[in-house]
């Protein structure tokens, strides 16, 4: 896999576009604060939700629909974690997302029909072919789909760059839907599990890298949901550095990484080889404090890397806080 190929796959998972090769070095209360771990604390308060037929959301974006969907198909794993906490089932999606055992499994995930041509390019025809209520897909990869979708269906790009967006879009699919009970209640229990993990922050340095073949990246926050909750759990001293910014392995040694998550990223079925074995291939790997402890983690990138709403970051958050303890 080139390392121009990862990169544009590696977007739409809205995390840090990634950097060296391995052998060349490698809607809420909250204040949207940066890695210094000095960000305000989480609130647990939980606004109520009005069932409403528009939305506004967080990136000005508004939703019209003339009655609560019903039949709505997600081109994003996002809509497949909002639909899941609300109690809905896709008509069709084209995510491995509901497959994993806290979502729906694969026994039943298995019947939710896929949308041919996968996450980048999914087809129109057969995605109003389920006659959809709403498609949801992510902004800066589904945006082209717009126009031969209007007037047939109603199309919500949504771009989430934190958690509090995630949260902000949960809300507002409740609204639209009708489910402000579940939308309340999802997003409570997201809340009350960051603001406990907040409470027990690890003192650890930790890091998140992605990669896949020869190519790895740092995950950062502003760039990658999940990595924007690790400030709350731990020292995580990794900053977006632009389009073509990363770590080198270098960089990633004199930080003295104590825990390690490691996002192996598979295209067209699952990687047999995991990222943290290629990269042992590097004689600086096992040099990194996390290595030679033990306390590399291979991680789910379905969870990780792609669901990015409220039932994924929990699950993040569980198991983060299981290795940094």
């Amino acid at each position: 896999m080139s390392r121009r190929t990862l990169m544009t796959v590696r977007r739409w998972t809205a995390v840090a576009v990634l950097g060296g090769l391995l052998a060349g070095c490698g809607t809420s209360n909250d204040s949207k604060g940066g890695n210094d771990g000095k960000s305000e604390k989480t609130e647990v308060k939980v606004e109520p939700i009005g069932a409403a037929r528009q939305i506004t959301d967080a990136q000005g974006v508004t939703v019209t629909t003339p009655r609560p969907p019903k039949r709505i198909v997600c081109l994003v794993a996002l809509c497949d974690d909002m639909l899941a906490e609300l109690g809905i089932t896709p008509v069709a999606s084209n995510s491995a997302l509901l497959a994993h055992p806290k979502f729906l499994g694969p026994e039943k995930a298995g019947k939710i029909p896929s949308v041919p041509g996968g996450f980048l390019s999914p087809e129109v025809e057969a995605v109003l072919s389920h006659r959809p209520d709403l498609v949801i897909g992510l902004k800066d990869t589904h945006g082209k789909l717009a126009p031969a979708l209007k007037g047939a269906t109603v199309f919500w790009p949504v771009q989430p760059g934190d958690w509090q967006d995630s949260v902000g879009y949960l809300r507002d699919l409740a609204a639209l839907t009708g489910r402000t009970a579940e939308g309340e209640r999802a997003e409570r229990g997201f809340r009350e599990r960051l603001a406990r993990a907040e409470r027990a922050k690890s003192k650890a340095t930790s890091l998140i890298i992605f990669g896949s073949d020869e190519n790895f990246g740092v995950a950062t926050p502003g760039n990658d949901v999940a990595a924007g909750l690790f400030p709350k759990l731990s020292h995580y001293p990794w900053e977006s550095r632009g389009v073509e910014g990363s770590y080198s392995m270098e960089e990633i040694l004199a930080r003295e990484v104590d825990v390690l998550f490691v996002e192996t990223l598979s295209f067209g079925g699952k990687s047999e080889v995991s990222l943290s074995e290629k990269l042992a291939k590097n004689p600086l790997w096992s040099r990194i404090p996390a290595v030679r402890d033990g306390k590399v983690y291979e991680v789910d990138a379905e969870v990780w890397a792609k669901g990015r709403g409220t039932r994924s970051l929990g699950i993040v958050l569980d198991e983060a806080a299981a290795k940094l303890a």
